[in-house]
């Protein structure tokens, strides 16, 4: 696809507004216009729940929040947003997850250049690349650098980045001191057990599986990270663990989140942000993929660090139903916990 030649852009809007993964895989996107623009002001609209992977990033200049759940969530408050934005008088808006609401709040915005996906109200944009995600052609983030490589941009770097806070490092010290885990001596390894969807959701009594096996044969020490509202999962855990473990279900925001990972010795998790995270930070990861669709697939959600692993059982289901699988996710539980564990121990050992 040929690229367009535009006017330099003083300031410049980048709008992703789904879920943490997404958004960490976005954080390329921020230092290749950096690289491109040394002098432009570089602005990253996103949900409440993932600003504390923009804040901090040395390549941008502002986090504007859009709490489209919250205050923002009436067409009424996301219009008003809209004119929050004109007047901050952007240039560029890059979206990089095509939604009705991106697209109307950037249009009403009056930024004049409008990047994205056709899908949606896709129309609205300015400049558009046919919408081909469900392909699963290309990983995430390298559909994310697509939309710079329209504007004619240079790629320097597909490296995301993640933000390390000095307050969520002494939270961190103070944990393993708390919990008396030495990482120069410890094998410590964090289970990711929750998910956004049941469809992604390996079951929490293979995880229990996989943490006996890790703690009696190698005698590691279990962490298990969740949501509050996945605690039915870390219960479903305890029940079949029946050992000793850290559980950490809702105790944690992302920095903390960030400054405990990157002491892990392995993170093992579904098909999540918590993975990208993970690899993000440089820790060994292993994920779990259930989903044969092509645009929910490893090939454009799998983890891409240098010590970075996943399962997926392909059982030929076409199409893949997804969140309404009739073969109640078979393709997560023929995923066995040996098969991981036989991993995990090559990989810590």
């Amino acid at each position: 696809m040929s690229s367009i030649n535009l006017p330099k852009p003083e300031k410049i809007l980048i709008v992703r507004t789904d879920r943490i993964g997404d958004v960490v895989l976005s954080t390329p996107v921020i230092r290749n216009l950096r690289e491109n623009f040394p002098k432009s002001y570089i602005a990253f609209m996103c949900r409440p729940y993932t600003k504390d992977i923009l804040i901090g990033n040395p390549y941008l200049d502002e986090v504007i929040v859009y709490d489209k759940y919250g205050k923002d969530k009436s067409w009424l408050n996301s219009i008003r947003f809209s004119f929050y934005l004109r007047r901050k008088k952007f240039d560029w808006a890059i979206i990089l997850h095509p939604t009705n609401r991106a697209h109307l709040i950037t249009f009403f915005a009056n930024i004049p250049v409008r990047v994205g996906w056709d899908k949606k109200l896709g129309f609205l944009l300015t400049e558009r690349i046919p919408h081909q995600k469900d392909k699963g052609e290309k990983h995430e983030l390298d559909y994310n650098l697509e939309l710079l490589k329209i504007l004619g941009l240079k790629i320097y770097s597909r490296e995301v980045f993640i933000p390390l806070c000095k307050d969520s490092e002494k939270w961190a010290e103070d944990f393993f001191k708390n919990y008396n885990l030495d990482t120069d001596k410890d094998k410590i390894v964090g289970l990711g057990i929750g998910a956004s969807c049941p469809s992604k959701i390996w079951p929490p009594s293979y995880f229990a599986h996989l943490a006996r096996l890790l703690r009696e044969e190698l005698g590691v020490k279990i962490l298990v990270i969740a949501e509050e509202r996945e605690r039915n999962l870390t219960e479903e855990f305890k029940e079949n663990f029946k050992e000793e473990f850290i559980d950490l279900t809702g105790k944690l925001d992302l920095p903390k989140i960030f400054s405990l990972f990157r002491r892990l010795s392995l993170f093992i998790g579904n098909d999540s942000g918590l993975i990208h995270i993970g690899w993000g930070l440089g820790v060994g990861v292993i994920s779990i993929f259930g989903r044969n669709d092509a645009g929910l697939s490893p090939q454009r959600w799998k983890p891409l660090g240098s010590n970075s692993y996943y399962f997926h059982k392909d059982l030929g289901c076409n199409p893949c139903l997804a969140h309404n699988c009739k073969k109640d996710f078979l393709c997560l539980k023929k995923i066995y916990p040996e098969e991981v564990f036989s991993l995990a121990k090559k990989l810590i050992c």
